[in-house]
Parts: C-alpha cells; structure tokens; sequence
C-alpha cells in the first residue's frame, strides 16, 4: 500500500459515463474517442507507473477546434480533464481518475511556421522535443531545452513542467524559450497569450502557463524560441574518487564566472549501470562530470584549460578532452543513455530536487547517509550545473513495503532540497508525487495564493484534479469559496 492517496470517484460521474461518451463521439472524428477499458488502459499511468488508474474515456484530438469541443463537452457534465502529453511525466502528472476524461495531444503533431529570421519557430504541442531541432536542423537552429526524455517527450508536457535538460545552464528552461501559446481554457474558450514579437505588456500570464501542470489551460499550440547552432562545441569528462568532490568541483566552476553550456554529474552506482548497457568507456571512480563548453577553437581551448586548472586543484584521476566528433558523442553516449541503463537494474523512483549549487557537495553527502538509513541503494545522475540533482531510488517492487520506503527516503531527499535553500522540484512537476511535501515549502499562504490563481483559470478545478495541491488544502479552500460567510 502506497503512501500516496487518491479520492475516490465520483459514483455519479460513472454512471453517466455513456451519455459523456456518447457525447463526445457526436463531437468529434469517429477515431478520436476511446473508451473500451482494452484502449484506455494504455492511459491508466504515465512513467510513475507505480500508480495506474483507466480513465472514463480518451480524447486524441487533430486541432485546437477539437480540444474545445471536448472540453465544452466535459465542462457541460461537470467531468474532471487530464491533458496528458506523451506521458513521460515521472511526478504522477498525467495519472487519470476513474471519472476523468484524457484529452491528449501527441496526435497535434504539425510544424506550422519556421522563421529563422526572426529566430521562433511554431508548433502543434504534440511535436517531440527532438524533432523541433530536427526540423531546425537544415536552417543551422536549434530548440534548446534537452530533457533526457525528448526522442519521446512532447513541447505539450515540456510547457507543463518546465522542463529543463543538460543544456539549460546555457540556454535556460522551457519558460526562457518559449514565447507564446494557444490554448484552452476548461469551459472550451481558445485564447491566445504572447507571441513572436518582443516585448509585452499587463501581467505575464505566459509565465503562469509554463509549469502549471495542466491545471490552467490545455495548451495546443507555442511558438518558442530558436537559437543559431554553436560555431563549436566541445564536452570533457573528469573523473573524481568521491562525489562530495566532483561537487565541489562544479561549486568552483561556476564561481570562477564560466559558463559551459552543461555540466552533467553521473556517480559509481549509475557509471556501472552505464558501462555494462552503452559501452561507454567511462572511468572506474565515485563520480564524472561531463562538461561541455561553446564557441570559436579559440575560445573553447581557452575555457577547457581553465575548467582544466580547476579540476587539478581537486586531484581528478582522470580528465578528457574531446578532440573530434567521435570523442565527443563517445562522452555524452552513457548520459544520454543512464535513465535506460538504471532501468535494467530494476525499479526506481527519479527524483528532480534543486539545490544552490555550493550545496552540491552537502546534499551528495546527505544522500549517502540516507541511502544506509533506509537500506536503499541510490543513484546520482543530474544537471550538476544549475544544482537540478535527479536522485534515482532503486528498489524491488515486488517486494512488500519496498515502495514505501522508497517513498519515504524520496521524501527525506527532497526535505534536505528545501532546507538547504533549494524546491521540491527542478523539472518533473509536482504531481501527485511531491503534492504532500507542498508544505515543506510553502506556507499555508503561499498555497492559499497558488489556489486562488488555479481557481480564476478554472472555478469549477475541473483540469488535473488531485495533483499539485495537498488534498486537504485544495479541499478546505473550496469549501471556504463555497461558503465564504
């Protein structure tokens, strides 16, 4: 049993299940509703599969026209909306309800407008992150947010979460790059906020959007931001004999004022689960960085020997340089492949905890003690330079009480995030995952003041139900609108 709870469905909602269902395929194409449990069991989770619900039905939608028609079906009969991405989330973001409609995105897959120009480029949100850079690619652009998940994951849930990746200590998160969307709101209204040109003026209410978590709006379509490709790019790899070290080392790099377009951090439990799955030819050592900096010949051998006398201070056993294109993917070949490799180790839960990054070396230890506390082995492969530390948890899911020990060390992991001046989450979202830990970081105010925002895109809190906001709370705010005397 979980330590997680979801509230049970609406008995009502159930039983007017095929009259919703009835409805929503007189709306739209005869293909674009399911909701035989075989089709919408495929939608019962999303990565935290520890958690599986099937929905009431499932919506794949072509264009914005369609998702409105949805969403005024659903806000008709008062039925709770999952917008779901391509289901990658690792925070239980896209978990459906039993009484719940999905409305996906993954089949709004155009590309409607590249403007090198004018550096943006507009998209259908269920476009892959990787092939907005391949679409890019003949204009020598690139998108730059790079989440280890973008051959599968979706603009759509990039908006929702923020997602970062290895390059955003450069180039920033998703809400640094993106610059307008279409969206609708729950009762099926299409609005428009941003946009290509610079500048603007009111509240920023793009900036609400990005990282909502599907709370506020489904958003259909963005227009993000391109950036011209690198005249040169270079990684390195260091390796250290522990890891408070390796994160010292990336405490000293930011403080001498570089900055690489990525630091990545990768320790001993993940560099084995590495080496036997991509033949990497990492180090045998406690910890790596994978440093990776931009710009002329000049200008990358000029920050290499500077990241070079940086590292000699702390006794690395091994540093490389990359001198040719083979060397380079060879470095970034076991990153790119860690969240595969761990997965042949067994079960994990990933966490996306952010700390300051001259809280590295502390929160790698605090970990490890941790890790013997619980019984638990845990692996540390993050984005090192912005402090997003992405902690996996190996446990036995099989194995009765496993999952709620890991939980509870998830749990104590994030705590020392906060406590050391970092959030709960960097990337991931929220979710049902860290919605009790809210209160770790936010005062009873705080969370009164996020409510009240949910609450003006959508009064009836019909979008993404259950996430984000611990139960109790969201409960006793609704209950104090409903009777404000």
């Amino acid at each position: 049993m979980s330590t997680i709870v979801m509230p049970s469905p609406n008995a009502g909602l159930l039983a007017q299940a095929p009259v919703i269902v009835a409805a929503l395929r007189r709306a739209l194409p005869h293909d674009a509703v399911l909701s035989d449990l075989a089709e919408t069991r495929a939608y019962e989770c999303d990565a935290l599969t520890a958690y599986r619900c099937p929905p009431m039905a499932v919506v794949l939608p072509h264009t914005t026209a369609e998702v409105s028609a949805a969403l005024r079906i659903c806000h008709a009969h008062g039925v709770p909306v999952v917008p779901r991405g391509a289901g990658t989330s690792l925070a239980g973001g896209a978990l459906p309800t039993a009484d719940s409609v999905v409305i996906g995105t993954m089949r709004l897959r155009d590309v409607l407008e590249i403007d090198p120009a004018n550096r943006f480029i507009r998209v259908q949100t269920g476009v892959t992150n990787l092939s907005v850079s391949a679409k890019l690619e003949p204009h020598d652009f690139f998108y730059a947010p790079d989440p280890s998940s973008q051959l599968a994951c979706t603009i759509a849930g990039n908006i929702a979460m923020n997602s970062g990746g290895a390059h955003c200590l450069k180039y920033g998160v998703t809400t640094n790059n993106l610059m307008g969307v279409r969206m609708v709101m729950t009762t099926g209204e299409i609005v428009e906020l941003g946009g290509p040109e610079l500048g603007g003026s009111g509240l920023d209410l793009l900036g609400l959007i990005c990282g909502s978590e599907g709370q506020l709006a489904v958003v259909t379509e963005a227009t993000l931001r391109i950036v011209p490709k690198p005249e040169g790019a270079r990684p390195m790899l260091i390796g250290f004999s522990s890891a408070e070290v390796a994160g010292e080392c990336v405490a000293r790099i930011i403080r001498s004022g570089l900055l690489p377009a990525a630091i990545e951090y990768m320790d001993d439990v993940c560099l084995r689960a590495v080496e036997a799955f991509a033949r990497a030819g990492y180090p045998n050592c406690a910890a790596i960085l994978i440093v990776e900096v931009e710009g002329s010949e000049a200008e990358i051998a000029e920050q290499i020997e500077r990241i070079r006398a940086i590292a000699d201070e702390l006794n690395p056993i091994d540093f490389r340089a990359s001198r040719n294109a083979d060397e380079a993917m060879a470095i970034w070949k076991g990153r790119k492949s860690a969240f595969g490799a761990m997965g042949r180790l067994g079960d994990y839960l990933c966490l996306d905890g952010t700390v300051p990054v001259s809280k590295l070396p502390y929160t790698l230890k605090r970990i490890g003690e941790l890790s013997k506390q619980y019984g638990l082995e845990v692996a540390n492969v993050f984005h090192a330079g912005d402090g997003n530390m992405h902690p996996l948890i190996l446990f036995n899911a099989n194995a009765p009480g496993e999952l709620e020990r890991a939980e509870a060390f998830g749990n104590d992991i994030l705590r020392v995030c906060v406590d050391v001046g970092g959030c709960l989450s960097g990337e991931h979202g929220v979710g049902i995952e860290k919605r009790d830990l809210m209160t770790a970081q936010f005062t009873a105010d705080d969370l009164a003041i996020q409510m009240e925002v949910k609450d003006a895109f959508d009064p009836g809190w019909m979008l993404n139900p259950t996430k984000v906001f611990p139960l109790e709370a969201s409960r006793t705010f609704r209950e104090r609108k409903a009777s404000p005397s």
